[in-house]
């Protein structure tokens, strides 16, 4: 079976009459916990999986982006070129938007890319949670600033960090998505064989060994099919409830209630605003036991965090729905040790540590249970700590 990669110069070269200048590629990512804390200067713990958008590129000189697709059938989805200096947030919308967003960021950013000619090719399922559309940003990002002669991987390259940044706004500004620094920052930095410890506020890092079949296990990404998008309101409506509950209480992001205070923390602010803090103090504050937990290897314990988690993100962020606490709940009785919903929420997947032994046992009451009640049957992926973004080739 061929990859992204190779996918996507194929499709470039039917395309463009010529194979691309370079190949970029970045990855999904699961995030093992820290669910909604990016935005409230915290701390999150996410890992790369296998999947990946690839996006074939090369420069044009006319100063116009072009971006094409290919869709699930194999046919492209031409989505047309565009002036990169009239680029204005919301056009063009839909997916194209992502790639054009990265382009007007960079502009903004002091950067003059030339133009060029992009195809994308992918298998990060899309809508599912796993960061299909921070996948495709950070491709583009590789992409476009080999343009302007500023690659990753050379002398001048700018900091990770700020690619970050920048593929972060252009899903803020430009899309309308109100998302957090999580998707970007674990697409471009994670490791293989690694889950990445990050401190959103301060920078800082650390890369965590993450061997899960050591200890008999692997995590299973249950997709539900229930498709989400970040640019509706529930997910915006949170956000802004932690801000303004930040800004009653006197600081700059929720990050800096810690449990000890938590209760005077809540005790001196509006009630429908209590559930939102509760779930960002305490999911915080299990981001750093998950790391102290893995650390020492107490996988029973990580576990029971990641439930603790999933309960926290259903019942005070309210962001979770039936067929995530559905396969939540299957997964727990089947013999996980642990499970919770990943990414924003209201849809998406959710991961289970299970014993690679009970897989198909687990695998089995899934398809049963969703069936039985008349659900659309998920797709299973296993989620094995991968690399982050790069060039592929030449």
């Amino acid at each position: 079976m061929s990859s992204p990669g190779e996918n996507a110069a194929a499709l470039f070269a039917a395309e463009h009459g010529g194979p691309p200048e370079g190949v970029w590629s970045a990855p999904g990512r699961v995030n093992l916990i820290g669910e909604h804390t990016d935005y409230n200067a915290g701390c999150v713990f996410p890992f790369a999986l296998p999947h990946r958008t690839a996006v074939a590129g090369r420069r044009r000189s006319d100063g116009l982006l072009s971006v094409t697709s290919r869709g699930s059938d194999g046919t492209p989805h031409r989505a047309g070129s565009f002036p990169i200096s009239e680029l204005v947030p919301g056009e063009p919308s839909g997916w194209a938007g992502y790639p054009a967003g990265v382009a007007w960021v960079l502009r903004q950013e002091g950067f003059e890319p030339p133009g060029a000619d992009l195809v994308v090719s992918g298998d990060v399922p899309s809508g599912a949670g796993l960061s299909s559309s921070a996948a495709l940003e950070c491709a583009t990002a590789l992409a476009l600033l080999d343009t302007v002669d500023r690659p990753v991987d050379g002398t001048s390259a700018p900091p990770l960090e700020e690619v970050a940044r920048w593929t972060c706004r252009a899903e803020n500004e430009f899309v309308g998505a109100p998302t957090g620094l999580l998707d970007q920052t674990a697409s471009l930095r994670c490791e293989a064989a690694h889950a990445l410890f990050y401190d959103v506020r301060s920078g800082r890092s650390r890369q965590v060994p993450f061997d899960t079949s050591a200890a008999g296990l692997e995590v299973l990404v249950v997709d539900t099919r229930v498709r989400h998008s970040h640019s509706e309101s529930g997910y915006g409506d949170r956000r802004r409830g932690c801000e303004r509950a930040a800004e009653l209480l006197g600081v700059s992001a929720l990050r800096e209630v810690g449990t000890d205070d938590l209760d005077d923390a809540l005790g001196r602010i509006p009630e429908p605003l209590r559930p939102l803090v509760r779930h960002v103090v305490t999911e915080n504050d299990r981001v750093w036991a998950t790391l102290d937990r893995l650390l020492h290897g107490a996988w029973v314990e990580v576990g029971a965090l990641l439930t603790a988690s999933h309960r926290s993100l259903r019942d005070d962020y309210r962001v979770s729905c039936p067929e995530l606490d559905l396969a939540v709940d299957v997964a727990l009785r089947e013999g996980a040790l642990g499970a919770r919903m990943t990414g924003g929420g209201f849809g998406g997947s959710a991961i289970a540590l299970v014993p690679v032994a009970e897989r198909p046992r687990i695998e089995r009451a899934l398809f049963e249970e969703f069936e039985r009640r008349g659900r659309t049957v998920p797709r299973l992926l296993s989620a094995v700590p991968s690399a982050g973004a790069g060039r592929e080739h030449p």
